[in-house]
């Protein structure tokens, strides 16, 4: 049926004969992705429910790593501002207590 579909050229065709052999579009898409996914592994999908996807202890390990690791980065930047912000300020206040040692305060 799907190598049927896919001579069909005309606008139309297809509609025309999914409605020749009664059937759904949605049937020909599942028979194409099943044909797709036949030519890619040439074994037909599984029946039945998906299999619940766990994750490892390492896998989950590693995600609470990488947000430790990111929250540490935002707090490392932050105290990189603020040790900035305290060597210029220090400068300044030098700056202060030399002229006023100088005499031109």
């Amino acid at each position: 049926m799907v190598a049927e579909a896919e001579k069909c050229t005309e606008a139309g065709a297809i509609g025309l004969l999914l409605r020749r052999e009664g059937l759904f579009s949605s049937q020909l898409s599942q028979w194409r992705k099943e044909a797709e996914a036949d030519g890619l592994n040439g074994a037909p999908p599984k029946r039945g429910r998906r299999p619940k996807v766990t994750h490892s202890r390492e896998s989950k390990e590693l995600a609470q790593v990488r947000q430790e690791n990111e929250r540490l980065r935002s707090r490392l930047a932050q105290a990189e501002l603020i040790i900035g912000a305290q060597k210029k300020l220090a400068q300044a206040f030098e700056s202060i207590l030399s002229q006023s040692k100088d005499g031109l305060l």
